[in-house]
């Protein structure tokens, strides 16, 4: 044993990572960063995907919304499909207006059922994050239709 050492603790000179037994150098240097290297991506596109996927589920609410204040319109009697489309562009956000579509059913008597369909294109609802990995937006819609009882 060394001077100047208890029994079990490493000489002073010793440098930490190292077995004064064999020579032989254990490193740790390094591992932090490649821990880092390969989990950052994988942590990126998870922040990724739930930012995406929270707008997605935001606007999916805003379109219900709108669908359901179009098919209460379209439930008064003389309403048109005109107005029913103005009743929903007044309820969606502008960001959600560009390429909606409004298809309505209007039914001629009290007690017929009227629906209204409201799709958008999830491109306009969130931006396209996850791309890149291959789940990319361009192509879907986002569509909420929604049936009332007509007065």
């Amino acid at each position: 044993m060394r001077r100047g050492t208890r029994q079990g603790q490493r000489p002073a000179s010793t440098p930490r990572g190292s077995d004064p037994a064999d020579g032989r150098a254990h490193s740790a240097r390094g591992v932090l960063s490649m821990e880092l290297v390969l989990t950052l991506p994988i942590l990126g596109v998870v922040l990724l995907g739930l930012f995406e996927f929270t707008l997605l589920l935001y606007a999916r609410g805003q379109l219900a919304e709108a669908s359901r204040a179009g098919a209460r319109q379209a439930s008064l009697p003389g309403t048109t499909e005109e107005d029913v489309e103005l009743t929903v562009a007044r309820v969606l956000p502008e960001r959600l207006q560009r390429g909606m579509t409004v298809t309505s059913e209007l039914g001629e008597h009290s007690g017929d059922v009227v629906a209204v369909a409201v799709s958008v294109p999830m491109t306009s609802a969130a931006p396209d994050l996850l791309w890149p990995i291959g789940v990319g937006l361009s192509g879907r819609w986002l569509l909420s239709e929604t049936r009332m009882i007509r007065e």
